[in-house]
């Protein structure tokens, strides 16, 4: 079955419950894992959750700064690569930035839509695209690691020349 994030929000969207519902998957996700979701691990999870729009680093590290959590940037990189291992951030490769996990609590690889216009991101997970490349590089005799494949667009309001309504 293909696990389709929800589109990017519209009008009545509640990102707050976005949030929240984000950081208590998290939560329970690390907790049974035996994983420690430190204060600083939590707090760059909401930051890559703080919109529906790609985060970088840097953005993170700025962000940091003037809430009194000096970090430099291997602590920023660290957080992230636990948050990556744990499933609960993807990075998109083409914009070097991250992006919150739809669905956590499921391995998966993540196909990624990615609007040109307003850099909005929308996941989806089709077993049946993740097996066809699989298939296809096995046939070259390549093993695959790992997949996310990124496709990149307009979506339908930049298609449209309309504006996106804030999260």
């Amino acid at each position: 079955m293909a696990i389709d994030a929800a589109p990017p929000p519209s009008g009545g969207h509640d990102h707050d419950i976005c949030v929240a519902d984000a950081l208590a998957a998290a939560e329970a996700i690390c907790h049974s894992r035996g994983a420690r979701l430190t204060a600083v691990r939590r707090r760059v999870l909401e930051l890559v959750w703080s919109g529906h729009r790609p985060v970088g680093a840097y953005d993170v590290l700025a962000a940091l700064a003037p809430q009194g959590r000096p970090a430099a940037p291997p602590t920023v990189y660290r957080a992230l690569d636990f948050l990556i291992e744990q499933g609960l951030i993807h990075r998109i490769a083409s914009l070097n930035a991250f992006v919150g996990c739809a669905h956590p609590e499921a391995a998966h690889a993540g196909q990624f839509l990615i609007c040109l216009g307003c850099r909005e991101v929308s996941e989806f997970d089709d077993p049946a695209i993740t097996a066809d490349v699989a298939r296809r590089a096995a046939a070259r005799g390549f093993t695959v690691s790992a997949q996310n494949l990124e496709v990149t667009g307009l979506c339908l309001h930049c298609r449209d020349g309309e504006a996106r309504p804030a999260p």
